[in-house]
């Protein structure tokens, strides 16, 4: 009976794994395509821009915000995080897991 939990709880964490793994890809491939787009997009806006009404650049708000967009959209997709990193997410984690710890103890010895 045991033999038959492990494999299952095994079956679930492999799951879950190949679950996640699947979102990662499925969020690496979107911020590909929308680096496509904006690779495909700005340029035509720019000759838009300077073709038609060259005295005044609108391209450049289109480029940064769209540009600011993908950024974060890449951050996400490739985790990665310069304000927050993992290693101050472990410690915080660490943290109040203490925290909870002495609270408990507290509780129990009174």
């Amino acid at each position: 009976m045991e033999l038959i939990m492990t494999t299952m709880e095994d079956f679930t964490t492999e799951k879950k794994k190949y679950e996640q793994a699947k979102k990662k890809a499925k969020n690496i491939r979107a911020f590909y395509f929308n680096l496509m787009c904006y690779c495909i997009v700005i340029p035509i806006l720019i000759f838009v821009n300077l073709a038609y009404e060259p005295e005044f650049q609108w391209f450049w708000f289109s480029m940064l915000g769209w540009g600011t967009g993908l950024l974060a959209h890449g951050m996400e997709a490739f985790q990665v995080n310069p304000f927050f990193p993992k290693r101050w997410e472990e410690q915080k984690l660490k943290q109040f897991i203490e925290e909870e710890r002495q609270k408990q103890n507290k509780f129990n010895q009174q």
